[in-house]
């Protein structure tokens, strides 16, 4: 079992959105593709209480994966480790508080491969379409920050 109080940590505040308040903040805040901003105000709009969360930020490789695998095998990897995945909802909250996100080096997206810099969110797929996305993740790509949906 991994300790997870030995990752680095953030407190973030879920929850509480209106759709009027998620589409102001992605157009002030940060970027994302059409698709998955519409899934995420919907999925944030099913969850109205705030809360206090604590993620972890974990590579692949310290969950003892040092040659990758695909998100499943990471998923059931972290579980075994004794760690939870997120709520879909964190990937939004996430963008929305964490601003100061390290810059990616590399702009190129590569299939079947993160992209460099990016901060996968770690939660249940929430629809199993395979047109509609299967998590989020975070990137700064020259000062502009995003949130992108994995198909």
């Amino acid at each position: 079992m991994l300790n997870p109080a030995q990752f680095p940590a953030m407190s973030i505040t879920t929850g509480g959105h209106t759709k009027d308040n998620l589409r102001q903040a992605r157009s002030k805040v940060f970027s994302a593709t059409p698709m998955p901003m519409r899934c995420s105000m919907t999925h944030a709009l099913r969850f109205p209480q705030s809360r206090t969360r604590r993620p972890y930020f974990i590579t692949v490789a310290e969950l003892r994966l040092p040659k990758g695998a695909n998100l499943p095998a990471i998923f059931a990897q972290a579980e075994n480790s004794g760690l939870t995945l997120c709520p879909l909802e964190l990937a939004v909250d996430l963008r929305l508080q964490w601003r100061d996100q390290g810059q990616s080096t590399n702009h190129d997206l590569h299939r079947h491969e993160a992209p460099q810099g990016a901060v996968t969110v770690a939660s249940p797929v929430a629809d199993p379409d395979p047109g509609q996305p299967k998590g989020y993740y975070l990137r700064n790509v020259g000062g502009q920050l995003w949130l992108r949906g994995i198909l």
